[in-house]
């Protein structure tokens, strides 16, 4: 038969085994915890990089394209009665399409003129313009 003591002994050992299970357990979430931090925030800078070096990117893009629509438009300006080679096409859509929106905007005023109609009468059915229709 087993004594008293010797039942003291295994619950001994079995809550020393227990405590070392559990200090291992809480070593392991600790080490895994830190690990799982150093990797988001690894995460968090590369995704923070990538955002940055794509919004510079894209300022860099819509720069361009303002700087060639102002090459386009200073080419235009001075070349548009003798352009040259594969610029003649181009030059004469863009002549052709002011020639449209002026005889637009001509029936537009027509229009307004014609009523006795404001501009706070149109108002609302204009198109939203940006500043980059000032033509």
């Amino acid at each position: 038969m087993t004594s008293i003591d010797d039942l003291k002994k295994i619950a001994k050992e079995a809550f020393e085994t227990l405590g070392d299970a559990t200090k291992e357990a809480v070593n392991t979430i600790a080490d895994v915890s830190t690990e799982a931090y150093r990797i988001a925030e690894e995460k968090a800078k590369a995704a923070a990089k990538w955002t940055k070096l794509n919004t510079e990117s894209a300022r860099d893009k819509a720069l361009i394209r303002r700087l060639h629509s102002e090459i386009g438009e200073i080419y235009y300006g001075k070349h548009k009665d003798d352009p040259t080679g594969s610029l003649q096409q181009h030059c004469d859509d863009i002549t052709d399409a002011l020639d449209r929106i002026a005889a637009r905007q001509k029936e537009l005023d027509d229009l307004k003129n014609s009523g006795g109609y404001t501009d706070a009468d149109f108002k609302e059915h204009e198109p939203i313009q940006d500043e980059d229709d000032e033509l």
